[in-house]
């Protein structure tokens, strides 16, 4: 069967043969853990803990204070060292909170477990979820109770669970998918259930056979239809795996709501069926630690806090001059300035690179490879210079709201404009503005 797929993109090289083939490790947990108050889309959490306290593995440390927010949950057992401003890898100091592990990893009474958490009613399960503190786990943190809730007008009727994984090097879902198989399908059942819908989809890319074949087993009888979609990025990104499995597109400053879909990560329903049928939080997550400067590459079980430079040193630490410092995949990941930073609940990867600094950038040829490639169908280039010159009302009308900043324009640019970086400023400075407005 052919495999589906959504206009434009691009091919980059993959470099998925470091790590694919290697199992999850579990790293211990570190002395001390560092965990921000804000690690998700929406409002930071509100700390429940001061400094002193002494917490359990999955204490609630801090509490959602509005619909767009999650909890924050302890991921040792230990004393609080200190709630006060900490680095944090979106390049801001956050409010953190700081425990000293005490190396008994005690964990707090999980309470009743339900028998069947198939049985549990959908508010049921959206409530378990919240209070786990789950987020997608694809990379943008987005509340996953908020998603497991549509509104009444917009009834869903597929869910699509995306195990594309398309970012280069990333291979920690693909090694979910092979293996917690029936984790993530009943998982999927549960989002089903809390969504109302009436369809499941996993997408997989097709250079992941294995899994294709492993999930398309294990969901027989299910009701579950496991599609093949074609390798190319950005195939995971939710409004073109939408737009390749089902021909549906996300209208203009719309969500996959508005089209009758809810899109859940692997990882998010790994999540959600720890949440609901084992009452587990969510303080550890998968992630790969990759690129050519890891002395040994690893996909990895980690506790969310962990400093990166803990992370990098059970792998080896580095090999060579590494220059770069990555969380997430080489297209949407962000550069860190140092590896103290600490793992957050969207931290899908940590990678080192040695880059090439010397091309410098030069003037657009009018070659319009962005605009072939992007799989959004805009024109980088021409809301760029939008930005720039700071005609911010016209760069939102030519459409800079809706991109996604996947990084396939820059990536294809011969002139090596930073296209991304202006329109990501283009982007907040409508934010603020805004903002300014309604305040």
């Amino acid at each position: 069967m052919r495999a589906k797929t959504f206009p434009r993109g691009i091919h980059p090289p993959e470099f998925k043969s470091l790590s694919e083939h290697l199992a999850f490790e579990t790293l211990p947990a570190p002395d001390k853990v560092y965990i921000p108050l804000h690690q998700h889309f929406g409002a930071p959490a509100k700390s429940l803990v001061n400094k002193g306290d002494e917490v359990l593995v999955g204490q609630k440390i801090g509490e959602a204070p509005a619909l767009f927010s999650a909890d924050v949950h302890s991921s040792v057992s230990g004393k609080v060292l200190a709630v006060e401003p900490y680095i944090h890898p979106a390049g801001r100091p956050v409010l953190s909170v700081a425990i000293q592990n005490n190396g008994e990893d005690r964990r707090v009474d999980p309470g009743d477990i339900p028998a069947d958490p198939t049985a549990l009613s959908a508010e049921e399960i959206r409530k378990k979820v919240k209070e786990a503190g789950v987020v997608g786990m694809g990379g943008a943190a987005f509340p996953t109770a908020v998603k497991l809730s549509p509104p009444k007008d917009k009834p869903i009727d597929t869910v699509i669970i995306n195990g594309c994984e398309c970012e280069p090097v990333l291979t920690a879902d693909h090694r979910l998918m092979l293996e917690f198989p029936e984790d993530i399908i009943n998982g999927a059942l549960l989002v089903r259930k809390a969504t109302g819908a009436a369809r499941i989809i996993i997408g997989v890319e097709n250079n992941k056979k294995d899994a294709l074949d492993l999930l398309r087993k294990k969901a027989a009888g299910t009701g579950i239809e496991v599609e093949t979609v074609k390798t190319k990025y950005p195939q995971g990104a939710e409004k073109n795996l939408i737009s390749a499995i089902l021909k549906r597109e996300v209208p203009k400053g719309g969500l996959p709501f508005d089209v009758g879909v809810v899109v859940q990560n692997v990882a998010t329903a790994k999540a959600v069926w720890d949440a609901v049928a084992r009452n587990l939080p969510l303080y550890e997550r998968p992630l790969t630690v990759s690129g050519p400067m890891v002395t040994t590459p690893k996909n990895l079980i980690v506790r969310i806090g962990t400093p990166f430079q803990a992370v990098l040193d059970s792998c080896g630490g580095i090999n060579g001059e590494a220059d770069t410092l990555i969380m997430g995949g080489p297209m949407m990941g962000l550069s860190q300035w140092t590896a103290d930073v600490p793992v957050i609940k969207g931290t899908s990867g940590i990678l080192l690179w040695k880059m090439d600094r010397s091309p410098r950038e030069y003037a657009c040829i009018r070659c319009s490879r962005c605009v072939d490639h992007c799989p959004m169908g805009l024109v980088p280039t021409q809301i760029m210079k939008l930005v720039k010159y700071d005609h911010l009302e016209k760069a939102e009308t030519w459409g800079a709201q809706d991109c996604v900043e996947c990084g396939s324009c820059q990536y294809g640019c011969p002139a090596k404009i930073p296209l991304v970086h202006w329109i990501r400023l283009g982007k907040n400075k409508i934010i603020s503005i805004k903002k300014k407005k309604s305040a």
